[in-house]
Order: C-alpha cells, then structure tokens, then sequence
C-alpha cells in the first residue's frame, strides 16, 4: 500500500497549476510571466518586480541540511500553518474523514480541520499532559486519516518520547498519517521525529524557522515527508508561496555564523528556563509549574486573571491559556531574555507587596 491511497482521489487526479516561473527557466527576456519590466523604487537587488521560485532551491537545501534529510523531502512554505492546512485538505474529505489531536494542544489542527469539514476526534493527554498512546490508539475509527502529535506540546511544553513516537507510527501503518508538530523541538534534549522518516512513509514532521531561528515575521516553516506526499501537496499549494525577502532573510539567518549564535540563544532559553522554573513556586498565587521541553512554561496560579491583569499593568504580556481543557488557572509565559525575565518574576513578587 502506498501512502497516496490515504489521499483523497480526487486531489491525485487533480491537474496541478503551472506557474510560468516553473514552466520555463533561463533566457535573459522575460516576458512569460505579465510581471513588471521594471523593478520598484528602493529594490537594490532588482528582484522584487518577478515572481520567486515556488520551492527556493538554496533555502530547500540548506534547511534539508539543518534537518538532516534528503531535498525531496523537504516542503517549505507560509509557516509550519500552510503546510497543516494542505495535509487536511489532501487527505481529508469533507463530512466523511477525520483528524484526531491530543488537547490541550496547538489549535490550528483542529481549525484546519473544520474548515474542510472534517471531523474532529479528541483523544485528551492525561491528568499530567502526556501523551496517552494506548488511549489514542484504542479511540481511531476508520474515519481518521490523519493523527497530530506535538512535541514538545503547546501550550503545556511535555515532550513525546521517540519510543512513543515510532510506537504510534507502526500501529497506523496502512490506517493514517501521523504527524508530528516540532516546532519547539530546537529547545528540547531530544532527537526529532525526522530520524525515522527513512522507515515510515506515513510519518510527517513539521518544522518551523518561527521560533528558535527568530524568524516569525518571515513566515517560514517545513514539512519533511515522503517525496510522494511533498509531491501531491504541490499540487494543491498556491504557485508563489514565498516572498523573496523573507526567503533572503532565511538564507542569511541560515549561515554557519547564524546557525552559531541560534545554538547559543538556545542555551540561554534552556538555562532561563530553569531558573524561571525553580523562582516561579517561590512566589505568591504560583500554584505548579508544569515540566517543559520548550521555550516557555505553563503556570497555574490561584487567581490567573488576577495575575494577568497584574502582569499587563506592569507591561508584561503573557499568554492566557485557561480556555483549554485542564488548564483552567493556567497562563503561559514566554521565556525571554534574563533582563525581561528578571522584570517577570519582580513583577510577580510585587504582588506580595501589594497584598
């Protein structure tokens, strides 16, 4: 069985759009493609006024490298967001299929889903927010198509072991995709999922330049998958997903100099993250700090509006988590710079005071 037969038929029947950048290549007159002969005022590379490659070949490479595969695996596009839009649109019809999750967790799966109208099939973590294998594979129906794991989990940071991982993947061999969400993985001790790519062609890892590699405003994320499943989603994929200067800008980030000072900021998240980790009970209304393998903490208080209102008067700005199941008095706090992180837990402390 191949993985395509996962697929909606329909979108491997589909006749892809030809954009003119791909069908034709070279030539020093270009005028296939009813864009500008003319670039913009304030262009100094005279590059902006023509469509860019729809898969850079230099940023594919390089990130193909980074995550330690092969081009062909390598899917970029608007944020690891696009490329969880197109899985459920390719795998999942209408009224008929499903996506199963894992809340509390990340909940573009669940939005992406929904809007293809597909069926969403919740499958909690547990009490501690780990993930539960037996549950989860006790609990899919035929019905779903794709199964979404996030490692380390947002927002409440636990991580899935490997083990787990490939257990989950040779149990859906033949039934569903499993795809697994590392976007905070950089910040994590712990190999990626993307290791037993080579061996399961129904395993799929995200991956993101948002988070560890500082370009959120460049909106660039991956999917590493069988050269089959990048295929069939190009099909579907608007023909220009990538602008240039944020391909630009990933290209520089990318260098071996960059790559360096990423490695370092890494350390220092990881580092902030157990001092933050160890201060926090310490303080007033700090009920738990849940274990994270990312680069931020969940945290229950026993009043968590008071608390986030508290924080935003002092000019600090938190991530309000109590919508999602389990987390009722929890916020989510960023790890940032010592500086920052320093004027949080002052922050907090000053709620004693004041009381």
């Amino acid at each position: 069985m191949s993985v395509l037969d996962l697929a909606r038929a329909d979108i491997r029947a589909l006749a892809p759009y030809s954009s003119a950048r791909m069908e034709a290549r070279g030539g020093s007159v270009a005028l296939n493609a009813n864009e500008s002969p003319w670039p913009p005022p304030g262009d100094a590379g005279a590059t902006l006024h023509r469509y860019p490659d729809p898969q850079p070949a230099a940023l594919v490479q390089r990130l193909a490298q980074i995550y330690g595969v092969r081009a062909e695996r390598v899917l970029v596009g608007r944020g690891s967001d696009e490329a969880i839009d197109l899985l459920v649109r390719a795998f999942c019809r209408a009224g008929v299929d499903a996506v199963a999750i894992s809340p509390p967790t990340f909940g573009m799966y669940a939005v992406c889903a929904k809007v293809q109208g597909a069926a969403v099939l919740e499958i909690p973590l547990r009490a501690d927010f780990t993930l539960d294998a037996d549950a989860l594979l006790a609990r899919l129906t035929p019905a779903v198509k794709i199964v979404f794991v996030c490692s380390p989990n947002n927002p409440t940071g636990a991580l899935v072991p490997l083990a787990t991982i490939e257990r989950l993947a040779e149990a859906l061999r033949g039934r569903a995709l499993l795809i697994v969400d590392e976007a905070y993985i950089e910040f994590a001790d712990a190999p990626s999922a993307a290791t037993l790519l080579d061996r399961y062609e129904h395993l799929g890892v995200l991956r993101t330049l948002s988070k560890a590699w500082a370009l959120a405003g460049a909106r660039i994320g991956s999917l590493l998958a069988a050269p089959e499943v990048i295929a069939l989603l190009r099909r579907i994929m608007p023909p220009y997903p990538l602008p240039t200067p944020c391909v630009d800008a990933a290209l520089t980030v990318l260098q071996d100099g960059g790559a360096a000072l990423v490695r370092e900021r890494i350390a220092t998240v990881r580092g902030e993250r157990t001092r933050l980790a160890a201060a926090l009970p310490s303080l007033p209304g700090v009920r738990a700090v849940l274990p994270s393998q990312a680069n931020f903490l969940a945290v229950r208080f026993t009043d968590a509006a008071a608390v986030y209102a508290d924080l935003l008067r002092a000019g600090i700005v938190v991530r309000d988590i109590r919508r999602y199941p389990g987390l009722a008095d929890a916020l989510r706090i960023s790890i940032g710079t010592p500086e920052q992180n320093d004027a949080l837990l002052a922050a907090l402390a000053a709620r004693r005071e004041a009381a």
